[in-house]
């Protein structure tokens, strides 16, 4: 037989039950503190239409958006439409007879589209948690995936800015509980909006902020080299060096934006709500920062928005949000403001693995394996085992009767902690021998008091 060539797609992955284990210790511990802020569960479909989701993630978001090939192109009646539409997919047209499905590339699109459709019937405020796979055409590198999970928190029909500060402490209380060190960012689109007012480019605001959103990645000299291509003068890219360079605490960058834009009116806006932010009442737990280089280059930010980086690894943000007011209107449902923070799972994964975050005890679910020494005896096993497994406590019996040594190994890889022996001695005096793995210790334990043992 031909050896068979077997793998993934780049970008995606295969979780272990190690794996799988450790990221449900992530989301549990995500999900009590949305919980204990009193969000609910949602859940939405892995695609969408393709209208649902174009034009909302700016023009390098909808580049990365995996689009699904309608059914039946081959068939012989629709060969001429399949290859006109093919011919306007490769001049970069969207044409609904190749195409009018998506996955979703975000959480935060199909939930404004799943509160348009249902806001007669909604309680506002609507507050929202929800944690599913997202799908982006993107580059495959350290930290950066094609298919990875979404945790998302969103409030709407308030346009509160405790929402904001709920928020913020949502990230604090999360990541503090996780043990994660993190810094969490913030800024305000308001600013954004009001410096491309202030250099005289209102309508060019998503050019400006894309560009902006790469500074990180590519430096200043890059970023007034882009916005230069893209056409803005000398004296702009000079204005947009000044706003960047504003360093300082938080109070001093407020000040330094008052002298710089306060004369605009939603400048002026966004600095007042800025302070309200950073000035609320213990929101110093969090320690949040005042980010003026922070863009988020998404079209449907309007207000707050909010970035998470780890601060003990190498890795890009672990965590992002901000405030949507329009975003409904784009499916006909006007007046519903919205704010959201997202966490990334899979990079808050690999910066708690690098650290060695994990909680030792997530290695198994079994508490204890039963040996299967015979018949008879594995009847006995199970018996009892079934009694600890009424009670709460997770175990396994080996199904075989197989050497005593096969079966140890299989406890010790699996990292079970315990190990029960019922062997004809143990029949005779209605006992069972338990052993602590960790410690070699063991016990002889009558068969009714086993479910009142420590496994602990």
């Amino acid at each position: 037989m031909a050896k068979v060539n077997v793998s993934l797609p780049q970008g995606t992955r295969d979780f272990p039950p190690d794996v799988v284990r450790k990221r449900n210790y992530i989301l549990g511990c995500i999900r009590s503190v949305f919980e204990a802020y009193g969000f609910e569960p949602l859940e939405t479909p892995a695609m969408e239409n393709l209208s649902t989701l174009m034009g909302k993630y700016g023009e390098e978001g909808d580049k990365l958006i995996f689009k699904i090939l309608n059914n039946g192109l081959g068939d012989p009646k629709n060969i001429d439409k399949s290859r006109t539409a093919f011919e306007q997919a490769l001049q970069g047209r969207n044409e609904k007879d190749l195409t009018e499905r998506a996955l979703k590339y975000d959480l935060t699109i199909p939930f404004a589209r799943f509160v348009a459709m249902n806001h007669t019937i909604l309680t506002f405020p609507f507050k929202r948690y929800q944690v599913q796979p997202v799908w982006r055409a993107d580059r495959p590198q350290r930290g950066r995936y094609r298919e990875f999970y979404q945790c998302d928190a969103d409030v709407v029909g308030s346009r509160s800015l405790l929402n904001e500060v709920e928020l913020l402490f949502i990230y604090h209380t999360a990541f503090t509980n996780l043990g994660v060190r993190v810094e969490i960012k913030v800024n305000s689109r308001k600013i954004l909006a009001a410096l491309a007012e202030t250099i005289g480019a209102e309508d060019r605001l998503t050019d400006m902020t894309v560009a902006i959103d790469k500074l990180d990645k590519i430096g200043m000299d890059k970023v007034a080299e882009e916005l230069s291509g893209k056409g803005f003068a000398e004296n702009q890219v000079n204005l947009v060096r000044e706003f960047l360079s504003i360093h300082g605490d938080n109070q001093h960058k407020l000040n330094s934006l008052r002298e710089l834009l306060g004369v605009s009116p939603i400048g002026a806006e966004g600095i007042t709500e800025l302070e309200t932010l950073l000035h609320y009442p213990g929101v110093e737990k969090a320690a949040p920062v005042l980010d003026l280089t922070l863009a988020r280059g998404l079209n449907y930010y309007t207000g707050a928005i909010f970035e998470v980086k780890a601060l003990d690894v190498t890795m890009g943000s672990i965590g992002g949000g901000g405030r949507y007011d329009d975003l409904t209107g784009l499916f006909g449902v006007n007046d519903i403001p919205g704010v959201g923070i997202s966490f990334g799972v899979d990079r808050i994964y690999d910066v708690m693995d690098e650290l060695k975050l994990f909680p030792e005890n997530l290695l198994s679910t079994s508490k204890i394996l039963f040996f299967n020494l015979g018949e008879t005896e594995s009847r006995q096993a199970f018996q009892l085992l079934q009694q600890l497994r009424a009670t709460g406590i997770s175990g396994e019996i080996y199904p075989e009767n197989v050497k005593f040594d096969k079966q140890f190994k299989y406890a010790t890889k699996k990292n079970i902690p315990f190990i029960a022996i019922i062997g004809e001695k143990e029949m005779e005096e209605q006992v069972v021998t338990v052993k602590d793995l960790r410690t070699s210790t063991q016990s002889s334990i009558s068969w009714n008091k086993l479910a009142a043992f420590n496994f602990d």
